[in-house]
Formats: C-alpha cells, structure tokens, sequence
C-alpha cells in the first residue's frame, strides 16, 4: 500500500516536472519571438525612417535645384540693378546653394536635424531671390517705362522734325516758285539764216549772218532795271559761235556768242533782235540756241538748218 502512494506521489512529481519543463520552453519561446519581433520593427522603423529622411532629401535637393536655375535666369540682368549689396547677397546666396546641393550629394548627409537646418536654410534663400526678382521686375518695370517715354518723345520729334521738313519744303517751294516768277521769260525764240541783203537765206551753207529774235512778256514779279542777255550759238559739231566774251552762270565763267542790253520795266518787249556775223561756212544740222539773263538759263531751242 505503501509502495502504490510513493509511486503514485513520484509520478505526480514527474509530471509537474515536465509541465514546468514545457511551461519554460513555452516561456522561452515567447521571449525569444519577443525580441525577434521588436527587432524586427526596429530595424523596419529605422529603414522607413531612413527612406523617409532621403525622400525629404532628394525633395530638398530638388527645390534646391530649382532656386539655383531661378538665379540663373536673372543672372544676365544683375546691370539691372544700381544696388551692389543685392547683387552681392544674390552672388552669396547662389554659392550657398551650390555648396549646399554639394552636401545633399554627400551620402554621409542622413539625419533629421541636419535635414531640418537645411530646409531652413533654402527657405532663407528663397526669400532672398523673391526680394531679388521683385527687384528686377520693379527695374524692368521701371526701365520699360523709361523705354515707354522715350519712345514717346522720339515719336514726337520724330514728328516734330516731319513739321519741321515739310514747313522747309514748303518754304523751299515758295521761295523757288518765287525766284521763278522773278525770273525774266521769253517767249517766240527764232533762229533765222540772212543773205548779205539781210533777207531769209535758205541754204545755212551760204549765210552771211545769222539772226535770233524772240520777246520779253509782261512780268510784275521781275524787278526792272538794264537786263544784260547773253547768247549762245553752238554748231551741229558742238562748237560755240563767235567771241562775244564770257558771262557767270552758276559760279563759273561761261563763254558767249553775243551779248544784248535791254532796259526792261515790267511790259512786254517784242521783237528784240540779236545778230552775229558768219566768219566761215556752216554745216547744215540742228544748231542749239540758249538764253541767259541774272544767272539763269532763259531759254534753250534747238533748230534744223538745211543746206
């Protein structure tokens, strides 16, 4: 009886052993899987948070990126600006940056706070390049404007100069037509071949004196006065006939064939007769006749003498 109760006592003692033994593998387990699993948050927390910091990185990097190509669009108007501390704070602020984008390439660049500083240090830049492309806008504004009113008073001189020519032409007509009306006219300019008898001659071959007659017309506008006319003969060959000296005309001294003074007073002159002597035989051909009078060219014809 005795032996039945020890060996049912030790049997409850086994299994109380091996219940604990179970029991602490059980425990043991679940500490191990324990720690297994915080480490393996841990480590999941610190990739999320790495990838978290370079996703912030690479976005800063980017506006970083994106300031830089700003400065360098203004970058050819700094002349713009007459203010050198500006132009100095842009020069200052576009070596940040790239010094900045330098360390953002660095990989050793991996902490929040660093992230941070950087993030507020962009945030600076950026309010230094509004300032700065406020300025320039304001410039150019105010450049376009000056533009504006150049342009302006350029269209105006422009305009004014146009006045200004049209009234000379105006004047230069007026005057012209002026000096023209003064000029001495004359009208019915004939050039006549005379025999010895001082009758018409035919044949120009044998004419002993040639004639030019013509008429003064009334003229109100040209002053009065003795009025020296000088003519010119020249031959179908282009030679001047006769020596009747030299007159000015145009600022040089013009030879003539002959030379008649009138004294005229504003009425029509008819009839007025110039003669001159032939000394040799002329050729037949068209022969030009000129009239000068106060430095002008009165008249110019040209006749056909037949043999």
């Amino acid at each position: 009886m005795e032996n039945e109760v020890k060996e049912t006592n030790q049997g409850k003692n086994k299994m109380t052993v091996i219940l604990a033994v179970i029991l602490g593998v059980f425990v043991l387990l679940a500490v191990v899987l324990f720690f297994f699993q915080n480490s393996r948050i841990s480590k999941a927390e610190a990739e999320n948070e790495q990838l978290q910091l370079t996703n912030e990185q690479l976005q800063l990097a980017n506006e970083f990126q994106s300031v830089d190509n700003e400065f360098a669009q203004y970058e050819n108007q700094t002349q713009l600006l007459v203010n050198d501390s500006l132009v100095q704070k842009y020069a200052a602020a576009k070596a940040k940056v790239e010094k900045l984008l330098q360390e953002l390439n660095n990989e050793k660049t991996k902490n929040a706070k660093r992230i941070k500083q950087l993030q507020d240090e962009i945030a600076t830049l950026k309010g230094i390049l509004r300032h700065y492309v406020a300025q320039i806008d304001s410039l150019a504004k105010e450049n376009q404007g000056l533009r504006d009113e150049n342009r302006e008073i350029k269209d105006r001189n422009r305009q004014l100069s146009k006045k200004v020519d049209d009234v000379s032409r105006e004047n230069n007509t007026l005057n012209e037509r002026m000096i023209l009306a003064e000029k001495l006219n004359v009208t019915g300019v004939n050039l006549t071949a005379l025999k010895k008898n001082g009758k018409t001659e035919k044949n120009i071959t044998k004419a002993r004196q040639l004639l030019v007659t013509f008429t003064i017309p009334q003229n109100n506008s040209t002053p009065v006065g003795e009025k020296d006319i000088y003519l010119r003969i020249v031959t179908p060959e282009g030679d001047l006939l006769g020596n009747g000296g030299t007159f000015s005309f145009e600022g040089q001294s013009v030879k003539c064939t002959a030379r008649k003074s009138i004294e005229y007073a504003g009425e029509e002159i008819g009839g007025i007769h110039i003669y001159w002597d032939v000394n040799a035989t002329l050729n037949p051909g068209e022969y030009t006749v000129e009239l000068f009078c106060d430095n002008y060219r009165i008249a110019s014809r040209k006749f056909t003498m037949k043999k």
